[in-house]
């Protein structure tokens, strides 16, 4: 019961560090979160699962026990990993403890609470990853808003208290469409399944068993339960035009908040599109493909073009999010072992970009107390080594080769330009290639406006290198996104494995 012992020990150790002292919360939350770290490496090491979990592949650590009843259905502890949830599971126990050493510097008040609150939203995280029966998996998927919402509502910037509530609204709201759109499904399946285990919904759904419901034919309620959960999944990603939370949440967030925000917190929404939509109902999302597709390539372009206008330097890594989960999305969509394996791959790649970027940006404003473009330049010369990092992080974002970034982008162009489910695939991935060209523009404008030239700094502070623990996270990550770059069979394989049954399990007619 590995994987109960992970999360039952992130949760205890929040409640351990919230009611230490303030003084030593911060150096005790950080020991405490390497143990799910290590736990994961074992977890990893031990991985022997195959295919996917959820259409009748090996579940590795699994543990299914009965909880209660409801409806005639069982709702059971159910939980287990495959190549899709193991690398998630992973980057979260990862950035964990990074984001919590970042804190050391800029929190200061209430330091037991809010740091309890972060290993409170981890446990959580990992019960997302890991749950395989719906309930069960609802439940970790809503508590995870209840930390979030504290964390930018309490330690936030000045306008967090709407930040806060806009984000728990937004997110709220949206649960409630998706929880409709999925219960819609279980009651037109009847007898045919007797619990709420996501693979015995997901085969019984595969092998017909869709009946009428209220006189609705099974084709719409299928139709409409995808559309359902759609939406609301698209709020968590977020993709046009359901993203405006996020950009007010990030400015407001403090930086570690932000770094779990876009790091983990994000891949919840691709994660459940993942596992819901194109795993549940792929004839729907093929039939779909056309405007699905568009809605990617629009968010990559649109969220490319929002980050260019932007002077905040949180807005645009937060807009530039926006544009990359758009190329998660076309992986998804195109129906093809590179697409949805190279999608899955993105999640993690972003991950630990977008924490660099979130972190390396928060680390600048510690010293110069601004993140406005205008108001600094010359960085590079007080700050060299944060700087370097920064620039190494944002050419990640670019695709550079032998990072991250550019192994999961290469694989999702890979398997969209041949795709058999989408029409005029080459050209929805030749539009969303040219998303690159426009983040490095506004990459490259940001940094030569603010980390080169004659030392310019509007606040009156003293500009200097950066404490190690706070440069120390930034290099961390930089390394795992050139060896994840290198050597991307690193995850790639457990991936692909579980990525083609997926595959497998559309038609091609759509």
């Amino acid at each position: 019961m590995i994987l109960e012992a992970l999360i039952g020990f992130t949760f205890v150790s929040a409640l351990v560090v919230l009611l230490s002292p303030n003084e030593w919360a911060g150096r005790l939350a950080f020991a405490l979160s390497l143990i799910p770290f290590v736990g994961s490496l074992s977890l990893w090491s031990g991985f022997d699962g195959s295919g996917n979990a959820l259409t009748g592949g090996d579940i590795a650590y699994q543990t299914q026990m009965e909880w209660l009843e409801v409806g005639g259905r069982s709702v059971s502890w159910f939980v287990g990993l495959d190549g899709i949830s193991l690398p998630l599971v992973v980057l979260t126990t990862f950035l964990v403890p990074l984001a919590i050493v970042s804190a050391w510097t800029p929190i200061d008040d209430r330091q037991s609470q809010f740091y309890g609150l972060m290993l409170f939203m981890e446990a959580n995280l990992l019960g997302v990853f890991t749950a395989l029966d719906f309930f069960l998996w609802f439940v970790f998927w809503e508590a995870v808003l209840v930390p979030m919402y504290f964390l930018i509502g309490v330690w936030g910037g000045p306008r967090r208290k709407y930040a806060a509530i806009k984000f728990f609204v937004y997110t709220n709201a949206a649960s409630l469409v998706m929880f409709i759109g999925f219960m819609s499904l279980t009651f037109a399946l009847g007898d045919s399944v007797s619990s709420f285990a996501l693979p015995e919904i997901t085969q019984a759904i595969a092998a017909g068993d869709l009946g009428t419901w209220f006189g609705i034919s099974p084709d719409r309620i299928a139709m409409v339960a995808f559309l359902a959960m759609f939406a609301g999944f698209a709020v968590k990603v977020p993709i046009v035009p359901v993203h405006t939370w996020l950009p007010d949440a990030h400015v407001e967030a403090p930086t570690p908040v932000s770094v779990l925000l876009a790091g983990v917190l994000l891949k919840m929404g691709t994660y459940a599109l993942l596992r819901f939509n194109f795993t549940m109902l792929p004839d729907q999302a093929s039939a779909l493909a056309i405007p699905i597709a568009a809605i990617a390539v629009i968010s990559v372009i649109y969220g490319a073009m929002l980050a260019l206008a932007q002077k905040d330097l949180k807005r645009i890594v937060a807009y530039s999010s926006v544009s990359s989960m758009g190329y998660v999305i076309l992986g998804l969509v195109v129906f093809t072992e590179y697409g949805v394996g190279g999608a899955t791959f993105q999640m993690v790649a972003h991950g630990l970009i977008s924490g660099l970027m979130f972190m390396a940006v928060g680390v600048v404003y510690n010293a110069t107390h601004t993140r406005m473009v205008g108001d600094m330049a010359g960085m590079a010369d007080r700050m060299p080594i944060t700087v370097g990092i920064l620039v190494a992080g944002a050419f990640g974002y670019m695709g550079l080769p032998l990072m991250a970034g550019f192994a999961g982008e290469f694989f999702i162009f890979v398997g969209s330009l041949s795709a058999p489910t989408l029409p005029y695939a080459p050209v929805f991935t030749a539009l969303a290639m040219f998303g690159i060209v426009i983040v490095a523009g506004y990459l490259l404008s940001a940094m030569q406006s603010t980390l080169f030239g004659p030392f310019e700094l509007e606040t009156d502070y003293d500009v200097g290198p950066a404490p190690f623990h706070d440069v120390a996270p930034l290099a961390v990550l930089l390394v795992a996104i050139i060896v994840l770059g290198v050597a991307p069979d690193i995850f790639f394989e457990m991936i692909r494995d579980a990525a083609v049954p997926v595959v497998e399990g559309v038609s091609v007619d759509g």
